[in-house]
């Protein structure tokens, strides 16, 4: 092989040699394009013309995201999950749960929503255990002990109605937290107080309890059954539960209405009233057989005349004088009237 043969070959070869160098050059750049795929980096402004996109915004935003995703698992993290609950209820046995206010009687209704409430407490926090304490002749009596038995606490409950005497807080309290505290830290403390009295009639100072049932962390709840009472509101306060007062009734404890001036017979006869009736019940006044007027009574402010036996009834049971109910009129009515 003479010379000019060797460096055509050699020049083949180098050639060979660029090509392949400038192939692995565009296939590094045309990977490294691809990979980088920089044309994802633009977007169309509202002119049509390209921009690169703004990664501050997104950056500031997947920074936003792994904050509140890192919040949520150590928010997820303090939460006790299947949390149990130990609740004492509470029930105000003393002579006012004998008032008919609430239809037939305090006492029956708390009986009725207590059992309600029980079934409906296991009913949905299986693992869980009551407890039910009652008040009566200014004692605390632990009727049933922890348990998750409902139908043992129902039983306990209507086996033991009935009332008398005077209620005590501070008694309640105290034997709720002898009860309570022991319990350990996985369960929750809770008091359910369903009390009817206006006053309370304790041994010592209540609001030394209250602080040491707040110190052992007893939540605690109370339902009235009559009008607010301070020391039952500080209560809830003190140990984070809700006070709740059922029905307006007790509006007419705090403001009676003013006793009926008696009538006599000869009043009725003198009187302009012609229809001689009870304006309540609309029966007569006058007596069956003879036409003459008998005993009654009249409102003070209305000047109604009213029977002996609606005089009771309005008294002791419907709070409100149907006189001066009648005389009240709505915007409503006053505007018909006046159209």
């Amino acid at each position: 092989m003479n010379n000019s043969e060797k460096k055509r070959m050699n020049g083949e070869a180098e050639e060979e040699n660029e090509e392949d160098v400038e192939d692995e050059g565009r296939d590094a750049w045309e990977r490294t394009y691809t990979d980088e795929r920089s044309w994802e980096a633009l977007e169309e402004d509202e002119s049509g013309l390209l921009q690169p996109i703004d990664n501050k915004a997104i950056y500031h935003s997947q920074y936003r995201r792994r904050l509140q995703s890192l919040s949520a698992t150590s928010a997820a993290s303090r939460i006790q999950k299947g949390l149990i609950r130990f609740l004492c209820v509470v029930v105000d046995l003393s002579k006012a749960a004998g008032e008919m206010d609430f239809k037939p009687s305090r006492m029956a209704v708390i009986a009725k929503h207590v059992e309600a409430f029980i079934r409906e407490f296991f009913d949905q926090n299986p693992l869980s255990q009551i407890g039910l304490v009652i008040i009566k002749d200014g004692v605390a009596q632990s009727l049933t002990e922890l348990g998750g038995s409902p139908e043992a606490h129902i039983k306990a409950l209507m086996v033991k109605l009935g009332c008398a005497g005077d209620s005590s807080l501070q008694n309640a309290l105290e034997l709720v937290h002898d009860t309570l505290h022991k319990i350990p830290s996985y369960g929750h403390r809770e008091v359910l107080i369903l009390y009817s009295a206006l006053s309370t009639c304790d041994p010592g100072d209540i609001m030394e309890t209250i602080q040491k049932c707040k110190k052992a962390k007893l939540r605690c709840s109370v339902i009235g059954l009559s009008a607010e009472m301070f020391v039952c509101k500080h209560l809830c306060q003190e140990t984070g539960g809700s006070y709740m007062v059922a029905l307006a009734r007790s509006y007419h404890h705090l403001f009676p209405i003013e006793p009926f001036t008696e009538v006599s017979a000869r009043q009725l006869e003198l009187s302009r009233v012609a229809s001689k009736t009870c304006f309540s019940c609309r029966e007569s006044l006058l007596t069956p057989g003879t036409n003459k007027a008998g005993p009654c009574a009249a409102c003070t402010k209305c000047k109604q005349y009213f029977c002996l036996d609606c005089d009771i009834y309005i008294h002791e049971s419907l709070h409100n004088c149907p006189g001066c109910e009648s005389r009240r009129i709505t915007p409503a009515a006053a505007s018909a009237t006046m159209s």
